[in-house]
């Protein structure tokens, strides 16, 4: 029987367990010198300093994308098992995440690039890991088996975050939550309250400044 993928048969991690994860993984230091040559470097001009911010653009406009359809499916699993869908918010999968990344590894520039080569290399090597585990590949095997997976590679991670497949799991987790919460689903789930129009200030909320020891008057 075809073990189902759906996000809502998923071991569920606790948000505040998945925010932990994003502070480790952005206090790694960049990438540098990355470079294992999965697939061809995108031919495209970028869409230069100015575009236009009347329109809206889908991903592709700008660049041939990248992941293959298995490739995709394989993204998505990623995205929900380091955000999964909870009571409040939805899924990273589900608000658009994996179209991020695509068009993050496809863009021509040099840091996009380098997570070009890396991403892909460790997407390749999921699936290597999955057929050592008896599946045909990370989306055929099971959620749980998926999740202990990802552990793995977050240990590998702890141990050494410059070495391949840690830096691999870091860098796409840290891409995965930045693309999540710069979205407005993703916003409101960390109460981000900026970019609101307002008709008036009336100052930081009473108990900010009673936690920095000023009053209203100051």
């Amino acid at each position: 029987m075809t073990e189902s993928n759906n996000i809502n048969d998923r071991p569920r991690i606790d948000r505040r367990v998945a925010l932990k994860w994003i502070a480790a993984a952005t206090s790694v230091p960049a990438l540098s010198g990355v470079s294992w040559g999965a697939g061809p470097t995108p031919e495209a001009k970028g869409y230069g300093p100015d575009p236009d911010v009347t329109k809206v653009y889908q991903p592709g406009d700008f660049w041939p994308l990248t992941f293959t359809d298995a490739q995709r499916k394989l993204v998505s699993v990623l995205c929900d098992l380091i955000i999964p869908a909870d009571e409040q918010s939805p899924s990273a999968s589900a608000v658009g995440v994996p179209d991020f990344l695509d068009e993050w590894i496809s863009s021509p520039y040099p840091d996009q690039a380098r997570d070009r080569s890396l991403i892909l290399k460790g997407l390749e090597s999921l699936d290597e890991m999955a057929t050592q585990h008896g599946g045909k590949d990370f989306v055929s095997l099971k959620p749980a088996e998926q999740l202990a997976l990802c552990k793995d590679l977050a240990k590998a991670a702890k141990t050494d975050a410059k070495k391949f497949p840690g830096n691999f799991f870091l860098r796409l987790r840290d891409l995965i939550a930045g693309g999540y919460y710069t979205t407005p689903l993703g916003m409101r789930d960390l109460g981000y309250r900026g970019n609101i129009a307002s008709i008036e200030w009336t100052g930081p909320p009473p108990e900010v400044l009673e936690k920095l020891g000023l009053s209203a008057q100051e």
